[in-house]
């Protein structure tokens, strides 16, 4: 019987929240159209590993802040934001 205090479907959730933020990223905060048909295939999987490491961080970032004693979804929140944070200032800084 698994729970969401399993590892594994932690890490599994934390990897579809950092794809599914990815690929949300890259379909709405598109670069310019250029870019877009020259980046093809290669910047799906660019963005969702930009929003896997995101939600890592962010789900980190909420074990130490303790919003674990909120629950396993407050981690999670986190970790969607944090994928949300990290994709927006990579999106921003890049040069």
């Amino acid at each position: 019987m698994t729970t969401l205090a399993d590892p594994v479907v932690t890490f599994l959730i934390l990897l579809l929240i950092g794809i599914v933020a990815g690929l949300l990223a890259q379909r709405y905060l598109r670069s310019s159209w250029l870019t877009a048909q020259f980046a093809g295939r290669r910047a799906s999987v660019t963005h969702a590993l930009v929003g896997i490491a995101g939600s890592f961080i962010g789900f980190h970032i909420g074990v130490l802040l303790s919003l674990g004693r909120y629950g396993s979804v407050a981690l999670f929140l986190a970790a969607a934001l944090g994928a949300a944070l990290v994709l927006w200032a990579w999106k921003t800084l890049r040069f």
